[in-house]
């Protein structure tokens, strides 16, 4: 299967880095082929510029500069995502990935008002994420990351596609064994991809 694995940290000796490339050498170990999207080490830019907006709708002209971006989701079969979650969201960088890369006539139809998913290729959904805070403030501000792995993105791909949700909590309070613990839980689920 090949799986185009999107991550976003800025800092190579991260363990948010330690986690991306872990879930590389995983899936590829498993046999799946991997397209390793690292968006800071690719110089993506994640800026909506307001020529983009002002094309956004006119499919294909909204892809301008984006083909690589978009061929890479279109070849994909599965996908995981490998990043940090930064004040209960996704890091700008990611943010802007999906704002200027899954677009109308990418990774939706939209004819008359009415959308229609177009991923429906991919055929897995996976998350890797690191939250500062706990579970339970995580749960008080509803998740947003969790719900958009679990409900939007899952809703835009093949129906019924397994999705895993893999979170290392707490990273403010973390020790050398619960970072140790969670590496290998990824080792182990991305084997099982």
């Amino acid at each position: 299967m090949r799986v185009l694995v999107l991550h976003s940290h800025p800092v190579e000796e991260s363990y948010g880095k330690a986690l991306f490339r872990k879930t590389c050498e995983s899936l590829a170990r498993a046999g799946h082929e991997v397209d390793a999207c690292d968006l800071y080490a690719e110089g993506f830019d994640p800026v909506l510029s307001a020529d983009g907006r002002r094309i956004y709708h006119d499919h294909p002209e909204n892809m301008a500069g984006l083909e690589s971006y978009v061929e890479r989701l279109k070849a994909a079969q599965g996908l995981v995502i490998c990043t940090p979650v930064w004040n209960f969201g996704f890091p700008a960088m990611l943010k802007g990935y999906f704002d200027r890369v899954w677009l109308p006539g990418v990774s939706f139809a939209l004819e008359d008002g009415k959308l229609t998913p177009t991923l429906r290729h991919i055929e897995k959904l996976a998350a890797v994420l690191t939250y500062g805070g706990t579970p339970m403030r995580a749960f008080l501000v509803g998740n947003p990351p969790k719900k958009v792995i679990t409900r939007v993105i899952r809703a835009q791909i093949k129906i019924g596609a397994p999705v895993r949700f893999l979170a290392h909590y707490d990273m403010n309070n973390c020790t050398p064994e619960t970072r140790a613990a969670f590496l290998s839980k990824v080792e182990r689920e991305m084997e099982n991809f």
